[in-house]
């Protein structure tokens, strides 16, 4: 039986969730069955090559040792989500993972350019070890996709407080472009476009210090 609360006390409410990745569920599950049958057909590719050279055991190997890693990634993809708990990034895979945006020891930003499409991102985390990526934006040509509103206001609120890695740099960042956002601007006149389409082309992925993102913030209008 359940005691009832004291009264004139309220109860303890978790944090709010907010989601921090912007795609649906629709989306999720075509990439996961493209990425499964792109598994499938590499596996069998390679397998059936080693079959033909050194028999049916030796392609079974050698499927099995390409599908394994790549089906694992694959289903860890589908699995991975991210959300923002009060001033926590929380990511699950197959565990969960917490990082504080106040204590974190090291914010970066990363972009990477693939196929064309280049993305944004928040790396937050220890000074060793992995990063937890939030991706703030993905643009292709002139237009692209960015994350909501109230998961940058978020964002810009927690990372403010984060005296380690200047997390105030950044926090302006995603600030200017909340009000690039609410006066309407198009795509290419907001600061995270104009960000991603300055840098060099030529690298796959680049990751951006708390002096580059400054510099850089200092360059926008108000």
């Amino acid at each position: 039986m359940t005691e009832p609360e004291p009264e004139g006390v309220t109860p303890a409410r978790e944090p709010d969730r907010i989601a921090l990745s912007g795609d649906d569920p629709a989306a999720r599950r075509k990439r996961t069955i493209s990425g499964l049958i792109a598994v499938v057909l590499l596996a069998a590719a390679f397998g059936g090559l080693a079959g033909l050279l050194g028999g049916q055991v030796a392609g079974l190997v050698v499927a099995a040792v390409v599908a394994v890693p790549l089906l694992v990634l694959v289903l860890s993809t589908a699995r991975r989500r991210l959300w923002l708990e009060g001033t926590e990034v929380v990511v699950r895979t197959w565990g969960t993972r917490r990082v504080d945006l106040v204590t974190a020891s090291r914010v970066d930003l990363l972009l990477t350019d693939v196929r064309g499409a280049r993305t944004v991102s928040l790396l937050v985390g220890a000074e060793r070890g992995p990063a937890v990526k939030i991706d703030l934006a993905v643009y292709a040509g002139t237009g692209g996709r960015e994350l909501g509103i109230l998961a940058l206001r978020r964002l810009a609120d927690a990372v403010v407080n984060n005296l380690n890695s200047g997390g105030v740099v950044f926090s302006e960042l995603l600030v200017a472009q909340l009000r690039a956002e609410a006066r309407g601007d198009a795509a290419a006149a907001r600061p995270l476009y104009r960000l991603a389409s300055a840098a060099p082309s030529a690298k796959l992925a680049q990751r951006f210090s708390m002096e580059a993102v400054s510099r850089f913030v200092a360059t926008l209008d108000g």
